[in-house]
């Protein structure tokens, strides 16, 4: 299961994630995520209480990040990945995708 909280001002989008982004997440997440990119300038998700992510989140984190560079927005930054997370990143090389703090 995941919870979002998603918070959109002044074209600063920022996204707080809880559980896990996987398989059976992932399409309601990009629904609701896909309508808000054309109004972002930047994005910011939070990863701090999300637990795991399958290929399929990272798809979707990838295609938020081609949307927001065909517009000419600021790249997609991920913060609080945990270590499980972050090694998930290196290896996939989402590292060089996506701004990771």
């Amino acid at each position: 299961m995941l919870n979002v909280v998603k918070k959109l001002e002044n074209g600063a989008l920022f996204i707080a994630l809880e559980g896990e982004l996987d398989t059976l997440s992932s399409p309601d997440f990009e629904a609701e995520l896909e309508p808000l990119l054309p109004e972002a300038d930047s994005v910011t998700i939070d990863f701090e209480k999300l637990e795991y992510i399958s290929s399929a989140g990272l798809r979707v984190l990838l295609a938020a990040e081609q949307a927001m560079e065909e517009k000419g927005g600021q790249q997609v930054k991920v913060v609080n990945l945990n270590d499980t997370i972050r090694n998930i990143f290196n290896i996939t090389g989402f590292e060089d995708v996506l701004s990771l703090e």
